[in-house]
């Protein structure tokens, strides 16, 4: 076993690398950048050593550079986690030849699997089962388009380096072909540097189900049984679980000896992860899965795998390069059920707008790595604490809450309870939007396709009545309990009058409205909330909490929970995995607001990739204007009225900040 190790990798993935380490007694050297400085991975290593700019082109892909500070730090190997240069064949080459340990596949593996098209090629000639599709060298875009069309519409446009979702474009009907293309080509090339793609059958009602594989330096290969990742937005995985739900003895054993076949193909050895594409119509069946990719580093995922094996995945990995032999297939069982979320500095109920900034909170306690014992582990992979900054510069998440439990069932209504007790602020997650997905039926029935987030997405992402309901009342008594001094009337905020019962109202500013709540005894004594007009039956109690003030209770009936903080810019109310300032509206600029959607601006620090908008163009509400970068996804920015461009301030390549005004709409001249 190694001493020491170099992690080139940045956040959760750090940490996690070095929990493992640290538990081996490895000394641990951490990689960053300008934007990271402060970071807990960076806080948390033995060493650690500053190797450029916050752009990862400047710091996390400067393979050179992250070689150079391993020497220079006595590291023996280098762990490169997921993404930057994880699958950068070159790389580990070069780590190689500096005389430390690469842990990872052999570079040759890497280059067979790295590129989609070659790979599906050598997968066909060894008798895995592929998608039907183009994988050929010709790039122009008339054979792309020829192909797509031989293949029949809908196809996947989908990079052949990296992964991830990016670079990935579905394309309904030939008319949107090219702009798809474009689109696709430039987000790979921005991503991966390649902007090579390949075209092939979009699957209608697609599972994604993948295998965990490792291959030791002895001939030994193992799988460790597989994960469903089939709830996905924009091709990005949302929530992973592990065994896949429907699997049955048959599929199992059809499709983890194609995985093994995968990885022999290749000479592959460390850990690594086949892809496969699954008709998810109805049951599975053995000839019902399509190779997909590989995946030649660790998962995001691999803790799910983890939960269920007992089997540390780094620690596999660290004595599989230290020559070490992998254990017996028939010594690895599956155990419960496991299920992940993937926490992200994204605000779903905004079209899912990247966030950033300072961690005020982030708390997210009932999740712990140390707990042991009983039926349920939950599990926190983290790459902040609270008062940390969450960076534009990189990828939106931010941590990943694990459940595993004896039971499918149970492990879901572990994570979904765990993650509705999430407290984060001001930055915006995702926290809620997994909750609900957790609770879907669709998903707890075990027949999720990657169709269910996009065709639920506003079930699932947007506040609705009742979620705001909750907000405003537990933030109205959460408040009321912040305010009271003491026992004296004359010091109560509750609108103490001696002929008549306590009354208090609340006037919050939620988004672009106003809500009224007003708390009273009703006739009968019983307390009662006004909501925008609508009386509620509510018993509510407050008990003082070291910062704040726990709320609970049941509004109509039904149970409810939350906590309300006074922090640095007033007080916030945190309920359902939701965070909501309770501020008073600010008229001041009421009269000005009446002239409002002239500017469009950026919405988050980011880089200008294209200007589709031109000085005098008339445009309809919804037209594209500016096409922007944030944290590694494109993002399109439109008109929000009918109008004419009356200026244009951005340029492509330009980096731009938060609020800056890009484009200038004038009305249209009657």
């Amino acid at each position: 076993m190694f001493s020491s190790i170099l992690i080139a990798n940045r956040g959760e993935i750090s940490r996690r690398i070095m929990r493992t380490a640290r538990r081996l007694g490895l000394r641990t050297v951490a990689v960053y950048s300008d934007a990271d400085a402060g970071a807990a991975f960076v806080r948390e290593a033995d060493d650690a050593v500053w190797i450029g700019a916050a752009p990862a082109a400047e710091s996390y892909l400067r393979g050179e550079r992250i070689i150079e500070a391993a020497l220079d730090a006595g590291a023996e190997c280098i762990h490169p986690g997921y993404g930057f240069l994880s699958e950068n064949a070159g790389f580990a080459e070069a780590v190689a030849k500096a005389g430390l340990t690469w842990i990872g596949p052999p570079p040759e593996a890497v280059r067979a699997m790295g590129l989609k098209d070659a790979a599906k090629a050598l997968m066909e000639k060894h008798g895995v089962p592929v998608t039907p599709g183009y994988h050929g060298e010709d790039q122009g875009l008339k054979t792309l388009k020829a192909a797509a069309k031989k293949i029949g519409y809908p196809v996947l446009i989908k990079a052949v380096a990296g992964g991830g979702g990016r670079g990935m474009r579905k394309v309904d009907a030939d008319a949107d072909f090219e702009a798809a293309l474009v689109s696709a080509q430039r987000e790979a090339k921005a991503s991966f540097g390649d902007d090579r793609v390949l075209v092939e059958k979009f699957v209608e009602n697609p599972r994604h189900i993948e295998v965990q594989v490792f291959g030791d330096n002895h001939g030994n290969y193992i799988h460790l049984f597989e994960r469903d990742c089939s709830l996905q937005r924009r091709r990005q995985k949302v929530i992973e679980e592990a065994p896949a739900p429907g699997m049955t003895a048959a599929v199992r054993e059809a499709m983890t000896s194609a995985a093994i076949m995968a990885a022999k193909a290749v000479g592959y050895r460390n850990a690594g992860t086949i892809e496969f594409i699954v008709d998810g119509s109805g049951a599975l069946r053995p000839d019902g899965f399509w190779f997909m990719e590989m995946n030649t580093r660790l998962q995001v995922e691999h803790p799910v795998s983890e939960l269920i094996t007992g089997l540390d995945f780094v620690e596999l990995q660290l004595r599989v390069a230290a020559g070490e032999k992998l254990p017996k297939q028939s010594e690895i069982t599956i155990n419960g059920h496991a299920v992940e979320g993937r926490l992200c500095a994204e605000d779903p109920a905004r079209g899912f707008m990247p966030s950033s900034g300072l961690l005020e909170v982030f708390d997210l306690s009932a999740f712990s790595a140390d707990d042991e014992g009983g039926a349920v582990t939950l599990r926190l992979d983290s790459a902040v604490d609270e008062g940390d900054e969450v960076p534009a510069t990189y990828d939106s998440m931010i941590a990943k809450a694990i459940a595993h439990a004896p039971t499918r069932n149970e492990a879901l209504d572990a994570l979904a309870q765990g993650l509705r007790e999430a407290e984060v602020w001001p930055v915006a997650t995702n926290a809620a939007l997994l909750a609900n997905l957790l609770d879907n039926d669709e998903f707890r029935e075990g027949v999720a396709t990657t169709n269910l987030v996009e065709a639920n997405i506003h079930e699932l992402a947007d506040v609705d009545e009742a979620e705001l309901t909750d907000l405003l009342v537990l933030g109205a008594a959460g408040m009321g309990a912040l305010t009271s001094n003491g026992a004296d009337p004359w010091s109560q905020s509750d609108g103490f009058r001696v002929n008549g019962a306590g009354r208090v109202t609340f006037l919050f500013e939620g988004g672009e409205s106003s809500h009224t709540v007003v708390l009273t005894p009703d006739a009968n004594g019983d307390a009662q909330a006004i909501v925008n007009g609508e009386a509620l039956e509510i018993e509510i109690d407050a008990a003082a909490l070291p910062d704040g003030v726990l709320v609970s209770g049941a509004i109509q009936g039904v149970d409810v929970m939350g906590v309300v903080r006074e922090l640095r810019d007033g007080p916030v109310v945190f309920a359902r995995g939701r965070a909501m300032a309770l501020r008073r509206p600010d008229y001041t600029h009421a009269i000005e607001g009446l002239a409002g959607g002239d500017d469009v601006r950026a919405p988050m620090p980011g880089k200008v990739l294209e200007v589709k908008a031109t000085a005098g163009q008339a445009v309809k509400r919804g037209d594209a204007l500016v096409v922007m970068e944030a944290m590694k996804m494109e993002h399109t920015l439109t008109a929000p009225r009918d109008g004419v461009v009356a200026s244009v301030d951005a340029s492509a390549g330009a980096q731009t900040v938060e609020g800056a005004v890009l484009v200038r709409l004038e009305a249209v001249a009657e």
